[in-house]
């Protein structure tokens, strides 16, 4: 993410506090798409006293403004993503490892098909393709 957050959050309508600038701050420290229990740890180096209910309050929050994004494993463990570009998940089965996927190609696939194709009573607003298997190559 590396940002300025207190522009993100006044950016977003949000008040500039010190959780929550924590809490997108973690997103710098560990590992990609962590999740809630990694975001709580890392807070909690530098911050023992922010209850868990109001880090899981932030990342709610910042989620339903778009600053991040939840991501489901196949495992139904929920994982935070803090990039916002249009990306896809490469999930992999054996190590649970969850990177982003850039392909403008895809993208232009799946978005011509869902303009041209009518869904009864349903608006697709955005598409977040997870691609599921296992990586070849142990350095992901």
């Amino acid at each position: 993410m590396s940002h300025n957050f207190r522009d993100i959050l006044s950016e977003s309508g949000l008040k500039v506090t010190p959780q929550r600038v924590a809490v997108l701050e973690s997103f710098d420290l560990v590992q990609k798409h962590p999740t809630a229990e990694q975001i709580i740890a890392q807070v909690r180096l530098k911050n023992p006293d922010v209850a868990t209910g109001t880090i899981y309050n932030i990342l709610d929050t910042l989620v339903e403004k778009k600053i991040i994004c939840r991501v489901k494993t196949d495992r139904d463990i929920m994982r935070y993503d803090s990039t916002t570009e249009k990306h896809h998940h490469l999930y992999c089965l054996e190590s649970e490892t969850i990177a982003d996927y850039y392909d403008e190609e895809l993208n232009s696939i799946l978005e011509n098909y869902f303009s041209n194709k009518a869904i009864d009573n349903f608006s697709v607003e955005d598409i977040k393709l997870q691609i599921v298997g296992r990586f070849t190559n142990r350095n992901y």
